[in-house]
């Protein structure tokens, strides 16, 4: 199924010891490109987190935040710095003194200065995080890749509706190729009846020069390339069990080029009109790509 590259996807989980709140999100990019932003504490899972975010993407910038509770009850320990603690007791009474004024300090007031009492968690085991984590993150993703194939589809609708119009212009554009050549020989017939006499016209040089032209301008090899393309690419958009959007981007290349080279070589108004809307149908095409995975 067809992917779009940007999405969202949420997920949770909790137990007893941890809950946790999971978030992906992504937007165009050429290659995978993964940007976790959670507590450090979860650093230890970053490489697992990253291993199935690939499994469910393969190009794209996706954001993965998390939301982390420890509710498990952790002893705490409380440090008391008894340097910091001497030494502004000392410079009050340092104060004290110069300024003549009297004050009994007390050990809440010392205790409440910054730095003296410091308040440190015992580290903990957290390896029972994982499993919640990685359930949370793996619901985000499904949520992240059901939005991603929606907007695909919606995508592959419209390519396949602009695909058609490319079609369309390009039987115009060889149903044209006659018409081309035997303007030419008009056009040619006439400049020499208005410059020799009837008599004086060979017609076999005539035949000549317009087989000559038609060779010049036949573009029916860019044509059947033209079709080749718009039915691989319709074949890839029908087909898409991976990602595809390098291979359509690949394509796009391959059907400028043909319709590039058609209108130099035809080198005729109605043809130069019609290959000019379908260089805009294969921008438009280009865009669309951009957002596919």
């Amino acid at each position: 199924m067809l992917r779009s590259m940007t999405g969202f996807g949420a997920g949770k989980a909790e137990d007893e010891n941890y809950r946790v709140s999971v978030e992906v999100k992504a937007v165009n990019q050429r290659f995978l490109d993964v940007d976790l932003r959670m507590p450090y504490t979860l650093d230890a899972f970053a490489e697992a987190m990253k291993g199935k975010v690939r499994g469910y993407a393969a190009r794209g910038k996706l954001t993965v935040s998390v939301q982390f509770v420890d509710k498990r009850e952790l002893p705490k320990e409380i440090r008391v710095d008894q340097g910091l603690a001497k030494a502004y007791h000392a410079a009050l009474h340092e104060i004290s003194a110069a300024l003549q004024l009297t004050h009994a300090f007390t050990v809440a007031e010392i205790a409440a200065y910054p730095g003296v009492l410091t308040t440190l968690e015992t580290a903990s085991d957290i390896s029972g995080a994982k499993e919640p984590l990685l359930f949370a993150l793996e619901e985000a993703l499904q949520q992240f890749v059901a939005m991603r194939e929606a907007e695909g589809e919606n995508l592959k609708i419209d390519l396949l509706a602009r695909l058609n119009i490319l079609e369309d212009y390009g039987e115009q554009v060889a149903k044209a190729a006659p018409e081309i050549v035997e303007h030419y020989r008009e056009r040619l017939q006439k400049n020499l009846g208005a410059l020799l006499s009837a008599e004086m016209i060979e017609p076999a040089r005539i035949v000549q020069e317009v087989a000559m032209y038609a060779d010049k301008v036949n573009y029916t090899e860019e044509i059947v390339r033209l079709r080749s393309h718009v039915a691989q690419f319709r074949q890839i958009l029908e087909e898409a069990s991976a990602p595809v959007g390098r291979k359509l981007d690949f394509l796009i290349q391959e059907m400028n080029r043909e319709v590039n080279t058609t209108a130099s070589k035809a080198n005729h108004t109605s043809v130069i009109q019609m290959t000019v809307e379908m260089k805009s149908e294969i921008e438009k095409l280009r865009e669309q790509i951009q957002n596919i995975e």
